[in-house]
């Protein structure tokens, strides 16, 4: 489990779209601090990190490139549809 990838994430994808990182916890279904916690060196639960690796991949906005270090999951039944 990857947590920089998480924070890495919600980074480009705030930037992207001119949000804050704790709207984007939200549009992710975590909580709100999650991002700043992981970056402070504290973890989460796996399947919180799973969660929202998952909820990233399907909300990714088509015209931003997602970062090649991280592995993207398949979308999710609901999203693929």
């Amino acid at each position: 489990m990857e947590t920089n990838h998480l924070t890495t994430l919600a980074a480009v994808l705030a930037a992207h779209v001119g949000r804050s990182e704790a709207t984007i916890a939200k549009w992710c279904g975590v909580h709100t601090r999650l991002f700043r916690r992981l970056s402070e060196g504290k973890g989460c639960r796996v399947d919180t990190y799973n969660d929202a690796l998952r909820a990233f991949s399907d909300r990714w906005p088509a015209d931003l490139e997602w970062p090649r270090d991280i592995p993207r999951p398949p979308k999710g039944k609901k999203e693929a549809a």
